[in-house]
């Protein structure tokens, strides 16, 4: 007797009816599995922000006072315009994307490469703007000196209102110089020194008795930070170890230290995110213009790479309404 082999012909294991889960093709439930296990990663990351600021209510820098810039307005204080500005820009560059996805639909070839067009640019400018906070976050603007004990106190004015370092400190002469491997050892290096001196601050602040300084406590009924009558301000001057210009890994002119390392961190990783679809949009939307996907009769890849740019949009908007808002 001989067994009989049933086969099947001109079927895959994804081909349509039963067999198509969700009515979705292979490559579309896959870059839902991505965007699903980059959601949990996401969730992960802001859940340790979260956690961590709860820990450290009573200290955490105030957003307000931080991200206060805007390009070509320096010495204008605008509390998250510019941030604003920047999720509106990817916003709306998730619009064009849809809008490219439904001229796909329509097999209108012209609208979908002006709409990729749209959507590569707006890109372009979070991914620009992005860098330039970065760079404003990381120079700091206005200084402040760190403690023994690693906590940080910045000057203020007889009005409450933040003033930088340099605005009032003793120019007095140092001698102090910036180790590098060509002046010291060969395995010293060390970044640019800060404006001013810990010495040179303290001499200032005794020669103007129009300022103090305060404190990383929050007083969290009023949202603000612990402002120190000047007559006991020396007691931490005379604690004072260094000048924190900027934020970095190891310290930061804002407060805790966990603060610019989550910064750094989740603004990165999303950035990535987004300087990844820009990358993979160029791509797609040069294929639009030589007619790849018009010969294939669907543009299905461009409906694939507008899920995980929506994707990479709707993080933002978390990380924004986390990180900034809240």
């Amino acid at each position: 007797m001989e067994a009989t082999i049933a086969t099947k012909t001109n079927h895959s294991t994804w081909d349509g009816g039963k067999n198509k889960p969700l009515g979705a093709s292979y490559g579309k439930m896959m870059m839902w599995f991505f965007i699903l296990s980059d959601a949990l990663t996401f969730s992960a990351f802001l859940g340790a922000y979260g956690l961590t600021r709860f820990k450290f209510i009573e200290s955490w820098p105030i957003a307000d006072e931080v991200f206060t810039h805007v390009p070509f307005m320096h010495g204008v204080s605008a509390p998250m315009y510019y941030v604003a500005f920047m999720t509106f820009i990817l916003i709306f560059s998730s619009v064009t994307m849809v809008l490219a996805v439904d001229a796909g639909h329509q097999l209108k070839k012209n609208k979908v490469i002006f709409y990729m067009f749209l959507t590569i640019i707006g890109g372009l400018i979070f991914l620009s703007s992005q860098a330039w906070e970065w760079k404003q976050f990381i120079g700091g603007e206005y200084g402040a000196l760190q403690l023994k004990d690693g906590k940080i106190i910045q000057f203020v004015d007889k009005t409450g209102h933040q003033i930088s370092l340099e605005s009032f400190a003793a120019h007095t002469k140092t001698e102090r110089v910036r180790s590098t491997r060509s002046n010291g050892l060969w395995f010293v290096s060390e970044s640019s020194l800060p404006p001013v001196t810990v010495s040179q601050v303290v001499a200032g602040f005794k020669a103007n008795p129009d300022i103090t300084i305060r404190t990383e406590k929050l007083n969290l009924e009023t949202k603000q930070k612990t402002i120190i009558p000047r007559e006991k301000a020396m007691a931490f001057l005379n604690e004072a170890k260094a000048v924190v210009k900027g934020a970095n890994l190891k310290v930061n002119e804002y407060g805790k230290t966990a603060f610019a390392d989550f910064f750094f961190f989740i603004t990165g990783f999303h950035g990535f995110h987004v300087f990844s679809g820009v990358l993979i949009n160029i791509i797609i939307f040069f294929n639009v213009i030589i007619g790849t996907y018009e010969r294939r009769g669907h543009y299905e890849m461009v409906e694939k790479v507008g899920l995980y740019w929506h994707f990479v949009d709707l993080v933002w908007v978390f990380v924004f309404t986390f990180f900034y808002l809240i």
